[in-house]
């Protein structure tokens, strides 16, 4: 087994952070929240001659969830994620896109398979626990490799902040709730990527972020 990389393509006005992850050694892997400009992603496989067998999604927000049918079709793969709690954001991501007055290919998304916690998703030897992680989404989820004391954190927690809450389906409660029971007991030395800007390791977060001290 090679070692867990994982490669950040900004996406979209929302600068949202589609993920690949992948093995340095098969370069098989996953592309994780493909919310759009689909071209730009497919064009990353290619330069670093990566295939990607699976597309997951951590919430049925748009900026995560906006390309997921488009890059679908282009690579021939399924859709895996969020939590089915998310399924009516995904049916609306249309409506979505006219609210943010989005005019690029945005189409409503039906997962081949949705997820809950305590399931297990993986790509060749990588091994990913799920934690559904409700509070700025339904139905999020995060993806979690113990072995590479790694996790994808999605729009759950952030650099010195945490996931907006004031959208539909937003409980703030629920998402201290996610982080403090869920992902902060998982250790100080975890890594994570979020859904947006830098990522940053669980330790520095249980001590500095102003919305977990």
């Amino acid at each position: 087994m090679g070692q867990l990389n994982a490669g950040i393509v900004p996406v979209t006005p929302f600068q949202q952070n589609c993920t690949i992850l992948f093995d340095m050694d098969d370069k098989q892997g996953v592309v994780v929240d493909p919310g759009g400009d689909i071209d730009k992603v497919l064009a990353v496989l290619k330069e670093n001659a990566i295939t990607a067998g699976a597309i997951w999604i951590t919430h049925g927000h748009i900026d995560h969830a906006g390309g997921a049918m488009e890059l679908k079709e282009a690579l021939g793969v399924e859709i895996v994620g969020p939590h089915e709690a998310d399924r009516p954001l995904l049916a609306n991501l249309e409506s979505q896109a006219k609210l943010y007055g989005i005019t690029d290919a945005v189409r409503n998304c039906v997962p081949d398979r949705f997820l809950s916690e305590g399931d297990t998703v993986s790509f060749g030897q990588h091994a990913f626990e799920v934690f559904h992680c409700p509070g700025h989404a339904p139905g999020h989820v995060v993806y979690y490799n113990r072995a590479a004391k790694f996790a994808h954190v999605g729009d759950v927690l952030f650099r010195g902040s945490i996931g907006r809450t004031d959208l539909p389906g937003g409980d703030h409660a629920a998402l201290i709730a996610s982080i403090k029971n869920k992902l902060l007991p998982l250790g100080d030395d975890i890594g994570f990527i979020c859904g947006h800007g830098p990522g940053g390791r669980f330790g520095e977060e249980r001590r500095s972020n102003p919305f977990l001290v």
